[in-house]
């Protein structure tokens, strides 16, 4: 029996998640999808709409509803996280911790970003555990955010455990690219021809190689991207810095690079991003609750975490059939990129095959972007030490790290007020 456990079932991407099972399940054989939430409610509406999207589409697996995490990892050969601590209502406090300080208020890097991992770290760990105890040899894989910083943790504190984290940035990428090619060339390429070249961490990457059969087009994306930023009114980055980089960065650079801007966007809030969420999903939930709907709705588009699907069950596929297929995944170096630690967990192409996650032979990055990664490298290497024994001067480190942190005399102030607006999530900072 094929068995795979979803950790964080109620989240309103798991339609897309069935979908994507259903897509591949002549190549994948499913028996059985075990959804597990904490959230009974949610789970009950998400895990009804799941069943409603099975029985319509003939999928050959059951979907199985569960709030025990335990039972639901037990005998799993795969185990999905994409669960979130606190819930939407933590991530508006991650962003509003970063405002009412004059910091950055993201969800997955700075203050916030910190934030949401010494919540998500502890919990992550736990699962781990379970799946050592209840699934041994089972494949973690992680989608909760910041996910190259769970991931770092898990190599780190669960070595016994075999996981790996994903993200959807690079397939997004890969795909924006793939229809630049296709229009400029008059092409149909598929996806599967394209392998993109990237390398750094989550959410800290910068792309720079398209090959298709062999024949790298890097030249002609990189000149049209730079038309492209040319002819914005607001582009993400200035076309000056593309032409010099001669790469194009993550979208989450825009926070290092544009420091300033991104500040001033935030002071029209509300709403934050996290707000906007939150008004998709009320209506989403209440769209999965139309015991007539069978199919995802149009709406789902604007959670983000376009191809989410795609990503998850490529991945799996690719593992359980021995494919080796390359995907961009988070995975420890081990000597890939030679001058950077073999110990750090990359963003980085891999192989992916039955026998595991084998990241490729890649030249490591020119010094302006390497300097960035050896810094955010030991922010989240402190990071993951707070979280799992509760460590505060590991924490302020860790704030005296990022670029993106306060300045000095003002990490104990942003700290106290992280910790304490966590304090429930938080329990090994508050040891009674």
């Amino acid at each position: 029996m094929l068995k795979v456990a979803v950790i964080g079932g109620g989240s309103t991407y798991t339609p897309e998640l069935i979908n994507g099972f259903i897509e591949r399940q002549d190549q994948f054989p499913l028996d059985r999808l075990w959804l597990m939430d904490i959230d009974s409610e949610r789970l009950d509406i998400v895990g009804r709409f799941a069943k409603r999207m099975a029985k319509s589409k003939h999928a050959k697996f059951t979907i199985v509803l569960s709030n025990n995490q335990q039972e639901a990892i037990e005998n799993s050969s795969y185990v999905i996280t994409q669960l979130r601590v606190g819930q939407m209502e933590a991530r508006r406090e991650d962003e509003y911790l970063g405002k009412r300080h004059g910091l950055i208020g993201q969800e997955t890097t700075g203050v916030g970003g910190m934030a949401k991992a010494l919540r998500t770290i502890p919990v992550i760990l736990e699962v781990a555990n379970d799946i050592e105890k209840y699934a041994p040899g089972a494949l973690l894989v992680n989608f909760a955010n910041p996910s190259g910083l769970v991931t770092e943790a898990l190599f780190r504190y669960a070595p016994g455990v075999t996981s790996v984290g994903v993200c959807n940035s690079a397939l997004t990428t890969k795909m924006e690219m793939l229809e630049i090619i296709n229009e400029y060339l008059g092409t149909n390429f598929s996806p599967s021809e394209a392998r993109i070249q990237t390398l750094g961490l989550n959410h800290l990457t910068w792309y720079y190689g398209f090959e298709i059969q062999g024949h790298d087009y890097w030249p002609e994306i990189i000149a049209e991207l730079i038309n492209q930023m040319r002819n914005q009114e607001d582009p993400y980055f200035d076309p000056h810095t593309l032409e010099k980089l001669q790469m194009l960065p993550n979208s989450y650079l825009r926070y290092f690079y544009y420091t300033s801007k991104m500040l001033e966007k935030q002071e029209h809030w509300p709403p934050s991003r996290a707000e906007e969420v939150m008004e998709i999903e009320r209506d989403l939930l209440e769209s999965y609750k139309d015991e007539t709907l069978s199919d995802p709705p149009e709406n789902l588009m604007k959670r983000g975490g376009a191809y989410y699907s795609t990503v998850a069950t490529q991945l799996l596929n690719a593992h359980y059939n021995d494919l080796d297929e390359v995907h961009v995944v988070n995975t420890q170096n081990n000597g890939a990129v030679p001058s950077w630690n073999k110990d750090w967990v990359l963003e980085i192409p891999c192989h992916i095959n039955a026998k595991g996650i084998f990241p490729i032979a890649t030249p490591p990055l020119p010094l302006e972007c390497e300097s960035v990664i050896n810094t955010i490298k030991a922010y989240e290497i402190l990071t993951a030490q707070a979280a799992v024994n509760g460590d505060r001067d590991a924490a302020y480190k860790a704030l005296l790290v990022h670029p993106l942190g306060p300045s000095a005399d003002k990490i104990s102030t942003v700290l106290n007020d992280m910790l304490e607006t966590n304090r429930r999530y938080l329990p090994n900072f508050f040891k009674e």
